[in-house]
């Protein structure tokens, strides 16, 4: 009977060729890309580049491609013109239209009563700056009516020229009474009144309880302001809605990708090959130790690589592999002096590869780059313990800068804005005057806008700084910088770019009136 073969599986961890530069090389690519698309997007819509209606290059440019009439045309032509484009163009392109805000009236019970009735205004658009568009509020009315008996009733919205706009009549405590009333359309005006009517002499109505809810428009586009920058989405987070595709942001983002995804993958490289560098003298001198011992460097090595050298586990077990299958000492070390890539190991392994060429005493040599390595590393950490602290320097310099801009911004500028808006005097530029001096009205978003450029420098500067002085690289600079950045787009997002500082004109409400009436006989005609 013929004996089954037995197969042999040999594990050759062979060298693979360095792929450290080609990702390098690719996040390059991919950031830089995404830097100079956040670049365009910036300066499109930073008003640094003029155009002949004074309206972002971006919205220009975006709508005089897309911008459709209600048949379908091309109407863009309106927006590459010298005339600023009204509410019926921004309503024909899609980034311009103007969404509702969502007004309500609730909250509201009403007790013991026969008639009675309260005013209440509803915002909108000017009509007169529309272009003849003509733009539809809805309104929605839920109510609840209950009475002692049952008893019919009628709920109505009536204009302050005593026009009924809409009305529902029905009767408490049936099946079929289902008190609502819905409008296509209720125009801007002051001084409605809401209503509710007994139609039963004699008969009272115990309980009313409503809501109220009105789409309003302003004539501002939804994802612009009154100074026509772009705002972007709003994002719910929580108790705290943002706005993270404000134009600002670009001008942090694109910094961002040119600096930080690079940076931050050449640091874990340099940290990789640090960490391979504080257990290279030890391996060293345990090498040294094992050819005094009388063991060749082949079998030292292969001795080794059951030792625990951290980050140079790996190293060490691939050249171990390596003389395993024949390859010539000076050439392992050679190529693991390539892998690592760094002066201290290349300049280690030189001396190392000279002594075994001319057959010195190894071991000296082993002991004496050991010690020079170790040397070397120690003063790279003195140096790292003396900068440290001048990096929290530049760090908390930066976090007070940053305060203390954040602080303007939010607080002090708009309370001169506010102090001086209602000025008369000053001449054309509005403002007030004190004594022989004048204060001009101030455009909070103007400063807001100048603070976020001077903080994302300071971040780029300081920070570049800050890596410099740790390890004399600019991919450790460019990555403080990053991290900076980030810090101030995250600061700045939460504190600085609110509704009042970024233009967003507040939403008015109903304003109901502070008491009830007693209404007059409603005519339905």
């Amino acid at each position: 009977m013929a004996r089954k073969k037995e197969k042999i599986t040999v594990k050759l961890d062979l060298p693979k060729d360095d792929s450290t530069l080609t990702k390098l090389y690719a996040i390059l690519f991919v950031s830089i890309l995404l830097g100079l698309c956040t670049a365009t997007v910036w300066a499109t819509n930073s008003g640094f580049i003029p155009t002949q209606n004074g309206e972002p290059m971006f919205t220009n440019l975006y709508c005089g491609l897309t911008a459709k009439d209600s048949q379908g045309n091309s109407i863009g032509e309106q927006f590459n013109s010298n005339v600023k484009p009204d509410y019926s163009a921004n309503q024909s392109c899609s980034i311009l239209q103007d969404a509702p805000d969502r007004v309500v009236w609730e909250g509201e019970e009403w007790n013991t009563l026969i008639k009675q009735g309260k005013n209440f205004d509803v915002p909108g658009v000017d009509p007169d700056r529309t272009g003849g568009l003509t733009v539809l509020q809805p309104l929605w009315v839920n109510c609840s009516v209950s009475a002692d008996t049952q008893t019919d009733y009628i709920v109505a919205i009536r204009s302050q020229s005593g026009e009924v706009m809409d009305s529902y009549s029905g009767t408490t405590d049936t099946a079929n009474d289902d008190c609502k009333i819905e409008m296509v359309n209720i125009p801007p005006d002051t001084r409605y009144e809401f209503m509710v009517f007994s139609m039963e002499e004699g008969k009272r109505i115990s309980s009313f309880s409503f809501d109220m809810t009105v789409h309003y428009f302003d004539g501002i586009p939804s994802n612009m302001n009154n100074k026509s920058f772009w705002l972007g989405p709003e994002v719910e987070l929580g108790p705290k809605s943002i706005r993270p595709f404000i134009f600002l942001n670009f001008f942090g983002m694109m910094f961002f990708f040119f600096l930080y995804p690079a940076s931050f993958y050449w640091e874990r490289v340099e940290n990789a090959k640090n960490e391979v560098e504080e257990k290279f003298p030890d391996f060293l001198r345990d090498l040294a130790e094992y050819w005094k011992g009388g063991l060749s460097m082949t079998v030292a090595i292969q001795t080794l690589a059951t030792s625990e050298y951290g980050a140079l586990n790996d190293e060490v077990k691939k050249m171990s592999d390596q003389l395993s299958w024949g390859i010539k000492f000076s050439d392992v070390i050679k190529q693991f002096a390539e892998r690592v890539g760094t002066p201290l190991v290349q300049r280690a392994i030189a001396l190392i590869a000279e002594a075994d060429r001319a057959g010195g005493k190894i071991s000296d040599i082993l002991v004496t780059a050991a010690n020079d390595s170790r040397e070397l590393k120690f003063l790279e950490g003195e140096r790292r313990r003396a900068i440290g602290s001048y990096i929290a320097v530049i760090w908390t310099s930066y976090f007070v800068f940053l305060g203390v801009i954040v602080t303007l911004a939010v607080v002090f500028i708009p309370a001169i804005a506010g102090s001086n808006s209602s000025g008369e005097e000053g001449g054309d530029s509005g403002g007030q005057t004190i004594g022989n001096m004048t204060i001009r009205n101030i455009d909070p978003l103007f400063f807001l806008t100048v603070f976020y450029y001077g903080v994302t420098m300071q971040a780029v500067g300081n920070g570049t700084m800050a890596g410099l002085m740790s390890t004399g690289r600019f991919s450790t600079g460019f990555k403080h910088s990053g991290m900076m950045i980030l810090v101030s787009l995250l600061v700045f997002n939460f504190l600085a770019f609110t509704p009042n500082l970024i233009g967003i004109t507040e939403v008015p409400g109903l304003n109901p009136s502070a008491g009830t009436f007693i209404p007059s006989p409603l005519f339905l005609g």
